[in-house]
């Protein structure tokens, strides 16, 4: 029988994690990022679609492409942490249906219905992220998500000539606590959000 979370798992994952916009400088090891997707990859998405696409941004000339595409308030946080995520996804993340769900012929339902085959890749896009940040925040890493970037940008730079468009970018590294945390917002109470119906 599975058992809660130890409640300091529960704070390292989500209570006590924050957004960070500041970075130590330490490096975050290729290896790390090699388990990260290898944990993040479990998490479900329809018809195990797995549509996310991920581009590791870590050496000074991918930052280089990378940051004129950034809006000018997120361009210093960013080209300081370690690693900038290019969380994307291939809207012809179908072609891969026969060996991730092979029993059915899923492919055939979103072969000529780009519109589906869209707001799934999109959908499930978002779901795989916020399984990157959790995995991140798992391995003893902090995550800084973000959308302040020109997409359109992004997609011409990074992904020119494939099914692949952007969805948001996540900063990884360590946080610095010192100079990269604001004061902690607040969220609405269970009574303002749900429903029980």
């Amino acid at each position: 029988m599975k058992q809660a979370l130890h409640p300091a798992a529960l704070e390292q994952l989500f209570t006590h994690a924050r957004t960070f916009n500041a970075w130590q400088d330490r490096p975050v090891p290729d290896a790390l990022l090699h388990t990260l997707y290898d944990l993040l990859k479990w998490g479900p998405t329809a018809l195990n679609s797995g549509p996310l696409r991920l581009v590791f941004v870590r050496t000074a000339e991918g930052k280089a492409r990378l940051q004129p595409l950034l809006s000018e308030g997120n361009r210093a946080k960013t080209l300081a942490a370690p690693v900038n995520v290019i969380v994307a996804q291939d809207l012809a993340f179908h072609e891969q249906l026969p060996k991730l769900f092979p029993h059915v012929d899923a492919r055939s339902w979103f072969a000529d219905n780009p519109a589906l085959a869209e707001s799934t890749a999109f959908r499930n896009s978002s779901l795989q992220g916020g399984y990157l940040i959790l995995a991140a925040r798992a391995l003893g890493l902090d995550a800084g998500p973000m959308s302040g970037f020109d997409a359109a940008a992004v997609d011409k730079e990074f992904f020119a000539g494939t099914s692949i468009r952007s969805n948001f970018l996540v900063n990884l590294g360590y946080g610095d606590t010192e100079a990269g945390v604001h004061p902690r917002n607040p969220r609405l109470a269970f009574e303002d959000a749900c429903q029980l119906l």
